[in-house]
């Protein structure tokens, strides 16, 4: 079994030195060390730590944050680690340890949350939305074209046999549209 730290500065927390110091403490025999914004959620040395690793290995890290900028995230990033076989164990938490049950179990009912914060979330919106037609309001990106534009449209390019480019030309919209118009029973 091989210890693999992974070390991610960030401004507002603690030094990737000491990280770093941390890790080697811990025991890890290979450290990655990944400077990037503290907004950015680009790590590209995390997704090669990721793929590298392999079975048995055990990825360690000073803290979760270091490792995930959200809950959904870092399931994410323990459900690749149980894919490869490989553990998941911060310093900072000690709950936060896959190569033993109760941190697997721990994880799991995370999971749990996550998913049943998902389809809590999935169905509030559904509710608001099924309220706002409710009341009228029209979802999605606003018409191109009026009804009296829609209209007008359809009588060019069946009365007047103008076509779909020349009229398109003329609205100011893309050919796509035109067609949507004079197709659509609305």
């Amino acid at each position: 079994m091989m210890l693999i730290g992974y070390a991610r500065e960030n401004a507002e927390e603690a030094t990737l030195l000491q990280q770093v110091e941390a890790l080697r403490k811990a025991g890890c025999n290979k450290i990655y060390e990944e400077k990037v914004p503290t907004l950015s959620r680009d790590w590209p040395i995390l997704g090669d730590v990721l793929t590298e690793l392999s079975s048995d290995d055990t990825l360690v890290v000073y803290s979760l944050d270091r490792l995930a900028w959200s809950t959904p995230h870092l399931l994410e990033v323990a459900d690749r680690l149980r894919e490869k076989g490989a553990g998941l164990r911060s310093l900072c938490e000690p709950w936060a340890d896959t190569t033993v049950p109760y941190g697997k179990m721990i994880l799991g009912v995370f999971a749990g949350i996550a998913e049943f914060e998902r389809a809590l979330s999935r169905n509030l919106t559904e509710t608001g939305r099924k309220r706002a037609k409710e009341r009228g309001v029209h979802l999605g990106r606003p018409a191109k074209l009026s009804a009296e534009q829609i209209a007008t449209i359809r009588k060019l390019v069946r009365d007047e046999n103008l076509s779909i480019s020349e009229v398109a030309a003329r609205f100011g919209v893309h050919k796509a549209t035109i067609y949507r118009a004079v197709t659509n029973n609305k």
